[in-house]
């Protein structure tokens, strides 16, 4: 038994799915993977399914049935593990964007170091990003420029999708309220974790960008984000968030 897992959310990641699974089950730390998978057409499922026979108590998978967005995925995937009773509770990205030898080190921010919420930063040190274009790097800063001005959170990432949660906090967190679904998605969660006063530490890492498969970024994600901030900060004001 681990008291770890970490989720990883695919939609047509068939190029990377058993490097990602292999690479998390190759660290020093024992960590189990759930893999929720929204039906993808490349049979991404199916491979995770032939894997499972070699790491059974390891490697699970949680299937649905359409593409429903990466926030309600991993909606899914923390109630599992918290129904399952996991400690410690990963985000992390199919495509090895997500360097997993740095798991380690946002597990020991929680587990030694006092956080509550961890987050793989690629800003909190310069800026840490490989094989971006320029534009997309400008985007994804300012964006978290924008996060700290609107909302008064001063995590340097606060798009970063590579984070490790306390148990406590999925917790405190209704689930169910949660709004969004793209990359506001990982907004709202540190903007709700940081209104209920609890401990985030950023760690520097070095985010790469995919060398398989296909970006899911799209124009509503990012529209979806700008004007999230700005609710996210209203409902707060109002006390309903």
């Amino acid at each position: 038994m681990s008291d770890a897992i970490v989720i990883i959310p695919t939609y047509n990641e068939i190029e990377n799915i058993e490097s990602i699974i292999r690479a998390v089950f190759a660290l020093p730390k024992t960590f189990h993977v759930l893999i929720v998978d929204d039906n993808s057409p490349d049979k991404t499922a199916d491979r995770v399914m032939e894997l499972q026979k070699e790491f059974p108590n390891q490697l699970f998978l949680a299937l649905r049935k359409k593409k429903s967005g990466l926030g309600t995925a991993y909606v899914h995937g923390f109630k599992w593990a918290l129904q399952n009773d996991y400690n410690y509770i990963f985000e992390m990205d199919a495509d090895f964007s997500h360097n997993p030898n740095d798991l380690e080190k946002l597990y020991d921010a929680c587990h030694e170091n006092g956080a509550d919420l961890s987050i793989g930063s690629r800003y909190v040190t310069g800026v840490n990003v490989v094989n971006w274009p320029l534009s997309r790097v400008l985007l994804s800063y300012f964006a978290s420029v924008y996060v700290r001005m609107i909302t008064g959170m001063k995590i340097m990432d606060a798009t970063a999708g590579f984070i490790c949660y306390r148990r406590e906090v999925l917790e405190k967190i209704n689930l169910d309220a949660i709004k969004f679904i793209g990359y506001a998605f990982q907004i709202e969660m540190k903007y709700r974790a940081f209104a209920k006063n609890f401990n985030i530490q950023e760690v520097p890492v070095i985010f790469t960008d995919r060398t398989k498969g296909q970006s899911k970024m799209s124009g509503a994600i990012i529209k979806e984000a700008i004007f999230g901030v700005i609710s996210l900060r209203f409902r707060k004001f109002l006390n309903r968030l």
